[in-house]
C-alpha cells in the first residue's frame, strides 16, 4: 500500500513511502492489532502468576512492537505495564529499560518495521513513552532509583547522528520535569557528554573548518558561472552546508544541536505563560551551578557548554550576581584547589567582560572585592621569603591580575561614561600601580594580548605606565626547547598560565542566536591608545577576539592537585576579605 505524507502547516509533502505492499498487507496488520490487544488481556488477567521463573516470556511481551499502533493497542499496553510493575515489581528495570530504549528513533525503526515512521510520527511515539514513565512512577514510588543508571547505560555515543542525540536528550529533560528529583542527574549526564564533544572541537579548529567550507563553496559557485544552463531540478541540492545553519564541522552540528535543546529546556522551565517563574528559575540554577562546579568548572579550554549557565543568569541581574558570588567565593577560600581558583579567576573575568545585561555598578563592586584582594596578598607576601615571581606558588594571584586586567579593558569606557571626572578618580583609586610594580610581576605570567592591551588603556588615562616592565620581562623570557617528530624547536612559553577566558566568542550556529543579544562583543579602540604591538594583534576587524591566537588549544580535564601555597599562614582569604553587599539582592 502507498502512503503519502499530508501537507502540514504548509510543509513540503513528504515522499511517497510504500509499506506493506498491499491491502491484504494493511488489512493483516489491523487484525494482529487484534491479537495483540488478546494476548495482553490475558496476560493481565493472570499477572499475579508471572513471577520469575516466567522471565523469558515476559521478555517477549515487553518486546511486542506496541508504539505507533492503533490507540486500542497502546491503551492495552499500558495498562499491561502497569499491572506486571503493581503485581511484580522484580519486571521493573526491564519494564524502565523497555521504554528508555525507544527514546532514539533507531530504535523505532528496527522493532515497527512495519509501521509508517516519519517526522510526525516520532513525537506522538516519544509522548506514548513518556505517559509509559509516568504510569510505572506513580505505580512504583522507587522509579527513580532505578531509572537513572538505566538513562545513563542507554546515553548513545557521542559519535552517533544529531538527531539521535537530540531526541535522546530532549526525551531525558522531559523525564526531568515530571520526575523532578532527577533533574540534576539529568542534567549532570547530558552535560558530561557534551563537555566530552566540546573539549574534542576547539574553537580555531570549528572556526577553520567553517571557513574552508565557505571558501570552496564559493570557489565552486565560480567555477560554474559560464557554464549552459541545467535543469533546475537536477542543480537545485548543494553538496555543502556551508552558508546554512548547519555546521560543516561534525562535532560542532552535534553539539550545535545538543545546546540548541539545553538552552530551550533553560528557558521553557523557567517560564511561564512568557513570565519569569522566580522559584523555578532558582531550583534550576541551584541545580546548573552544582552541575557547574563538579564537570564544568574542572574542564580545561571547553568553549561553548558554559554557556548554559550564562544565558540563565541573563534571565535575573540577581542570578547574575548569585554566580558572581560563587565564583568570588570559589576565588578567596584557601580550602579549595588551587587549579579550581584559577579557573574561578578566569570564569569571573569573563563573565564580567562578556556579559553586556551586566550594569556597570555590579563591576564596579566585582572590582572592589578582586582589587582590595590583591592588594591584601601583595602585603601578606612582601616582607615574607615567597615574594618572587611563581606560577607554582601564586596562581590564583596571577589569574585574578588577569580577571581584572581583562575587566578593565572591556569595560573601562563604562566605567568612564557620563561622569569623566568621578570615573578616572575610581580607576586611579584602585591604585592599579602598585599591582603592576609589586615583586610578585603579573605582568611576566599574564597573556601578552592582555598586557598590551592592560598598558595601552592605563598610558592614555595615566593609571600606570606598564612599558618599562613590559621591556624588562621581555629581556628575561628564556627560550624553552621543545622535542617534536621533525626534531627539536626553541620557542618561548607565551602562556604560563594555561589560562584561558570561558566566555570566548560563541562560534556555533544555531544555538548562537540566543547568546548574540547577550554578548558583548570587542570594541577595537578608535583613537591611538594601542601601541604598534596591539594594533597588529587587532588590525582584522571581522575578529572579535583580540586574544586569538592566545588562548590554549588544550583539551581535557584539569588536575585537582592543591597548590603548595595553600597551606600558607599569610593568606589573604584567612586575615579577611571585602564585605558583599551588592550580592545580597533579593529575587
Amino acid at each position: 500500500m502507498e502512503i503519502e505524507g499530508r501537507d502540514f502547516m504548509n510543509t513540503p509533502p513528504l515522499k511517497t513511502v510504500r509499506f506493506g505492499g498491499n491491502v491484504v498487507a494493511t488489512l493483516a496488520k489491523f487484525k494482529q492489532d487484534a491479537q495483540i490487544i488478546n494476548w495482553l488481556q490475558e496476560f493481565r488477567n493472570c499477572v499475579t502468576q508471572l513471577s520469575k521463573d516466567h522471565e523469558q516470556l515476559i521478555y517477549v511481551v515487553l518486546r511486542l512492537p506496541w508504539l505507533g499502533r492503533s490507540p486500542a493497542v497502546v491503551e492495552e499496553y499500558l495498562a499491561f505495564l502497569s499491572n506486571l510493575v503493581s503485581a511484580q515489581t522484580v519486571y521493573l528495570r526491564a519494564c524502565l529499560k523497555m521504554v528508555v530504549s525507544n527514546f532514539t528513533p533507531s530504535e523505532f525503526l528496527s522493532v515497527c518495521v512495519d509501521i509508517l515512521i516519519t517526522q510526525y510520527d516520532l513525537p506522538r511515539n516519544f509522548d506514548q513513552c513518556h505517559q509509559a514513565l509516568q504510569l510505572i512512577a506513580r505505580y512504583v514510588p522507587s522509579t527513580s532509583r532505578f531509572l537513572m543508571p538505566i538513562l545513563t547505560e542507554n546515553f548513545p555515543f557521542v559519535q552517533k547522528s544529531s538527531r539521535t542525540l537530540e531526541c535522546y536528550v530532549h526525551n531525558l529533560l522531559r523525564v526531568a520535569v515530571y520526575i523532578p528529583s532527577l533533574r540534576r542527574d539529568v542534567l549532570e549526564l547530558i552535560i558530561s557528554r557534551m563537555l566530552k564533544l566540546d573539549v574534542s572541537a576547539s574553537r580555531g579548529e570549528i572556526e577553520e573548518v567553517e571557513e574552508n567550507a565557505v571558501q570552496q563553496e564559493m570557489k565552486g559557485e565560480q567555477e560554474e558561472e559560464g557554464l549552459f544552463d541545467m535543469d533546475e531540478d537536477v542543480c537545485s541540492v548543494k553538496s555543502s552546508p556551508a552558508g546554512t545553519n548547519v555546521m560543516v564541522h561534525p562535532v560542532a552540528e552535534r553539539l550545535d544541536t545538543l545546546m540548541v535543546v539545553l538552552l530551550a529546556f533553560i528557558k521553557d522551565m523557567c517560564h511561564v505563560n512568557g513570565c519569569l517563574d522566580v522559584e523555578q528559575t532558582k531550583d534550576l540554577y541551584k541545580d546548573l551551578v552544582c552541575v557547574f562546579d563538579k564537570l564544568i568548572l574542572p574542564t580545561h579550554a571547553s568553549c561553548h557548554v558554559q554557556y548554559a549557565l550564562f544565558y540563565l543568569c541573563s534571565f535575573r541581574l540577581a542570578l547574575a550576581e548569585a554566580f558572581l558570588e560563587h565564583l568570588w567565593r570559589l576565588l578567596q577560600s584557601p580550602s579549595h584547589p588551587a587549579v579550581l581558583r584559577q579557573s574561578a579567576a578566569g570564569y569571573m573575568g569573563s563573565f564580567l567582560a562578556r556579559a553586556n545585561f551586566l550594569p556597570v555598578a555590579t563591576v564596579r563592586a566585582c572590582l572592589d572585592l578582586l582589587v582590595p584582594w590583591l592588594h591584601l596578598y601583595i602585603d601578606s607576601q612582601d616582607s615574607g621569603s615567597r615574594a618572587y615571581c611563581d606560577i607554582t606558588l601564586h596562581g590564583p594571584f596571577y589569574n585574578a591580575c588577569q580577571a581584572v586586567f581583562y575587566t578593565l579593558i572591556f569595560r573601562h569606557r563604562s566605567i568612564l561614561e557620563g561622569d569623566m571626572k568621578k570615573g578616572l578618580a575610581y580607576l586611579q583609586g584602585l591604585n592599579l600601580e602598585r599591582i603592576v610594580m609589586c615583586q610578585l610581576n603579573p605582568l611576566k605570567v599574564c597573556l601578552p594580548a592582555v598586557t598590551n592591551m592592560f598598558a595601552a588603556i592605563t598610558r592614555k588615562y595615566q593609571l600606570v605606565f606598564c612599558y618599562t616592565i613590559i621591556e624588562r620581562n621581555s629581556r628575561h623570557v628564556l627560550p624553552v626547547v621543545r622535542s617534536s617528530v621533525g626534531g627539536d624547536c626553541v620557542s618561548t612559553n607565551t602562556n604560563p598560565l594555561d589560562s584561558f577566558f570561558p566566555f570566548d566568542p560563541y562560534v556555533l550556529k544555531r544555538s548562537s542566536k540566543l547568546i548574540e543579544p547577550l554578548y558583548q562583543v570587542w570594541e577595537e579602540p578608535a583613537d591611538t591608545e594601542v601601541d604598534t604591538v596591539t594594533t597588529k594583534r587587532c588590525s582584522d576587524a571581522d575578529e572579535d577576539d583580540f586574544l586569538r591566537g592566545e588562548t590554549p588549544e588544550t583539551k581535557g580535564v584539569m588536575g585537582m592537585t592543591p597548590g603548595s601555597y595553600e597551606s600558607h599562614l599569610h593568606s589573604p582569604s584567612s586575615v579577611g576579605s571585602p564585605p558583599i553587599a551588592f550580592l545580597q539582592r533579593p529575587f
